[in-house]
């Protein structure tokens, strides 16, 4: 029997800048061998990293939480004009690594991007996990418009219970923060692609698409459809959870993600 090692004897995590094809990313990276590649919305990588370290430590994997170019300040590649070619970048970044077997996990506009990288039929991908994603276009389930709204309002749509959300910065205006400026600058004002839904019919590996029942940006009818355009699709949905599973209830999440792996 293979004995792991003591959370606390796990390397600690790295934070570094790559370049890849021309594009900035930098990277947090939790090894702990099993890789999964953990892509964030536009409430910026911290709404991931305490998930990234849950992951980490239950697993014993090496997960993998980039911060999107262009997200938090960073620099964004003038060849970055879409979530298409931020997936490509991502793919390169796989290759980069040298990763294998790797799942792919992404919350709403980080679902849309797992979903457009494992589209790009990288044998690096074995499988993804859409958390409340968005990007596709179904018919009486419109999203919410979030483009003109401050950080507190998108909190008010994001939780079942408020208490769970995180308290936001000091000094943060009334308008869209950058994350979300940043997010539009891939997505478009929309927030969607017409052609996602059905380009999603072409994935032939697990999708694994897990959905807060109180999501006030995407509602459960949303990820219905999202799961149900997918044909190697499982739905999960998690109860007393909004659109941000990851911060109101980790643990939830995580035991979905692993029971469906087990």
């Amino acid at each position: 029997m293979t004995t792991l090692p003591a959370a606390g004897s796990l390397r600690p995590t790295r934070t570094e800048t790559r370049t890849v094809d021309a594009a900035e990313v930098t990277l947090q990276d939790r090894d702990r061998t099993r890789p999964f590649l953990l892509l964030h919305g536009g409430g910026g990588v911290a709404t991931m990293a305490g998930f990234a370290d849950l992951l980490a430590e239950r697993t014993h994997s090496r997960v993998l939480l980039p911060t999107h170019p262009g997200f938090a300040g960073t620099p964004k590649a003038e060849s970055l004009t879409g979530v298409t070619e931020l997936a490509r970048m991502y793919v390169g970044l796989l290759d980069q690594l040298d990763l294998t077997d790797v799942t792919v996990v992404g919350n709403s506009f980080g679902g849309w991007l797992a979903a457009e990288i494992a589209l790009q039929k990288s044998p690096r991908v074995s499988g993804a996990v859409i958390v409340d994603g968005i990007g596709i276009e179904v018919e009486g389930h419109p999203l919410t418009d979030i483009s003109t709204m401050s950080l507190p309002e998108i909190r008010a749509l994001s939780f079942h219970d408020p208490g769970k959300a995180p308290v936001p910065p000091a000094g943060g205006g009334t308008g869209p923060s950058p994350d979300v400026q940043a997010l539009i600058g891939y997505t478009g004002p929309a927030m969607a692609d017409p052609t996602l839904a059905k380009r999603l019919g072409e994935l032939d590996l697990p999708v694994h698409v897990i959905w807060g029942e109180s999501d006030g940006i995407a509602g459960p009818g949303y990820g219905k459809a999202f799961a149900d355009a997918i044909p190697l699709s499982t739905f999960t949905l998690l109860p007393r959870t909004g659109h941000l599973p990851q911060v109101e209830t980790p643990e939830e999440l995580l035991g979905a993600l692993l029971d469906l792996g087990n």
